[in-house]
């Protein structure tokens, strides 16, 4: 497709970089076979390609280049899922909840649960190797790719791994594609590993005068059991939400905590109580549990609301910062002295339990002088991060906005090191130009 039109409803990713192009071109395949043409003309033209799912990208990672083809994973959705192995073979352009919700109807769970599960693809959430709430517990993408189909700069198509648990043969390639960004190749396929249904949840809430307090709670938590879920909002984020979901939420609190435990029986309750206990000897003010799914799931969808709500103050630079857990309450300080610094709204929600923050910088774009202060503080962020030990992403992705900090937070020799196996499979640069290196 070359239409205008439609080309410009491809140029942003929800990260809305300003710098983004104008595709020379729209292509949306369906099969591998037509991801293999588009990519061996593109070789043959040396005409770079962006690889897009859905365009949740809050890092720019699918923005769109001028003079490069825009390749879109959306129409590739065929699925099957094989309970004799407990997987799921799922081609990229599938919706995360979708995968979940084909899972469950064979009594089954896939876990990863990024807050945008329900418009996500799993190709996207391959590329960054996406977390999400109950990331605390069971893990990443990554932990559950056990094989991917994909396509190299040069118009092959590899299959790596496969249905089984075990695999020691050769090199662990499968792993080396999840979170490479559409930098070495185009994913076109990809067998998940499933899990038995998750127990149901008691659900833990604490209110907290201060956010210093809550991340204090946080540790107090970790430090003793992994719980499944154990999410952040400070009183930015908690307002925000009530203003646009109206829940009931407590709007005079510094921050709000929301945990759950999914453990069976006894064990289950001794974590509630060790929570509740936690919460309370941290300073919470008020600390509620619950075992109804109705009103867990009210709490979860007030943090999953959290970023759309807080993008109605404003346009948002979206953080993805991440630290070793003790490090939790420096960086949250820390965030709160550069926002008040740079005299600059900065909402912070965190999957608080792995130490993974997404600090929401609220600015007007339109507003010259805000811009600069809102965009320094970005960068203060990242280097903050970097800091305190912690990475400039843990689930986003470095995409093309933080690109200018990876160095900083790796080095030079792993930066040498990634653009060594960049150029290994391909030499000719056309996949993704701009992203991480």
């Amino acid at each position: 497709m070359t239409d205008p039109d439609i080309l410009g409803a491809y140029r942003f990713d929800r990260a809305n970089d300003p710098s983004a192009g104008t595709p020379l071109a729209l292509v949306r395949p369906t099969t591998t076979a037509e991801v293999q043409t588009v990519v061996r003309w593109c070789a043959a033209t040396a005409t770079p390609i962006v690889t897009r799912g859905t365009g949740t990208s809050l890092s720019g990672g699918s923005t769109a280049v001028d003079g490069a083809v825009t390749l879109s994973t959306e129409k590739m959705r065929n699925l099957t899922v094989d309970r004799a192995t407990r997987t799921a073979v799922a081609q990229p352009g599938l919706l995360n909840a979708e995968v979940k919700a084909a899972a469950a109807e064979q009594g089954l769970w896939y876990p990863p649960d990024p807050s945008s599960f329900e418009i996500c693809s799993i190709g996207g959430n391959v590329a960054t190797n996406a977390g999400g709430l109950c990331c605390v517990k069971y893990g990443v993408t990554t932990d559950y790719v056990l094989g991917l189909q994909v396509v190299l700069a040069d118009g092959r198509a590899l299959r790596l791994g496969g249905k089984q648990l075990k695999d020691s043969a050769g090199l662990p390639l499968t792993k080396l594609f999840v979170g490479s960004e559409g930098l070495l190749g185009i994913v076109t396929e990809v067998t998940l590993r499933l899990l038995p249904p998750q127990a149901p949840a008691c659900t833990v809430v604490g209110s907290f005068a201060s956010v210093h307090a809550a991340s204090r709670a946080v540790l107090a938590v970790t430090s003793q059991i992994r719980p499944a879920m154990l999410e952040f909002m400070d009183s930015v984020s908690i307002n925000a939400v009530e203003d646009m979901l109206s829940m009931g939420l407590d709007r005079s609190a510094g921050a709000l905590l929301v945990a759950q435990s999914d453990a069976p029986g006894p064990a289950g309750v001794a974590e509630v109580e060790l929570i509740e206990r936690a919460f309370a000897d941290c300073g919470a003010g008020e600390v509620f549990s619950t075992s109804d799914a109705v009103e867990s799931e009210m709490f979860t969808q007030a943090r999953r609301a959290a970023i759309p709500a807080v993008e109605r103050l404003g346009s948002l630079l979206l953080e993805d910062v991440g630290v070793p857990l003790p490090e939790l309450p420096a960086l949250i300080d820390g965030v709160a002295a550069i926002a008040a610094d740079n005299k600059v709204t900065i909402s912070v929600i965190a999957h608080a339990g792995d130490g993974n923050t997404h600090p929401l910088i609220v600015h007007d774009p339109s507003d010259v002088d805000e811009t600069a202060r809102a965009n320094r503080a970005f960068g203060q962020i990242m280097d903050l991060a970097i800091e305190l030990g912690g990475t400039i992403t843990g689930e986003h992705g470095v995409g093309r906005l933080k690109r200018g900090w990876l160095r900083d937070q790796v080095g030079d020799d792993v930066m040498d090191l990634t653009a060594t196996i960049k150029a290994a499979l391909d030499p000719a640069g056309i996949l993704n130009p701009g992203v991480l290196l």
